[in-house]
């Protein structure tokens, strides 16, 4: 079974910091783009961060240019992010999604997903 599963999602203090990471199973995130997305309560789902297969790609929406960090370990079939200086804006559920191809346009456009975590709220709040 496909599956990736996002996880490190919670609480936090704006100012704080979390890291949140996206295992997959039953199949290989290696030949894969990678997108972290993520989607605050009554707006639409949107892209935040994306990472090429090989890692040398690296993409961030402006809101968070500066403040998130994305990452992979290809060995761990695994994929993070890095959000400091969370601000109550931040709030929403954040899903890891893995690509078609390996990079390219297409990370940018859900279209370009074909597997999908079930998401890990993030809300920051004192």
């Amino acid at each position: 079974q496909l599956q990736l599963v996002e996880s490190g999602g919670g609480l936090v203090q704006p100012g704080g910091s979390l890291r949140l990471s996206c295992a997959a199973s039953g199949f290989t995130l290696e030949h894969s783009a990678i997108g972290w997305f993520r989607q605050a309560p009554g707006k639409e789902r949107e892209g935040v961060s994306y990472i090429s297969s090989n890692s040398r790609s690296i993409k961030y929406s402006d809101s968070v240019k500066g403040r998130f960090t994305i990452s992979r370990d290809n060995a761990k079939n695994r994929l993070y992010l890095r959000i400091d200086s969370l601000k109550p804006e931040d709030t929403a559920v954040y899903y890891c999604a893995a690509c078609r191809g390996p990079w390219g346009p297409y990370v940018e456009r859900e279209s370009g997903y074909e597997n999908w975590g079930q998401g890990t709220q993030v809300t920051v709040s004192s």
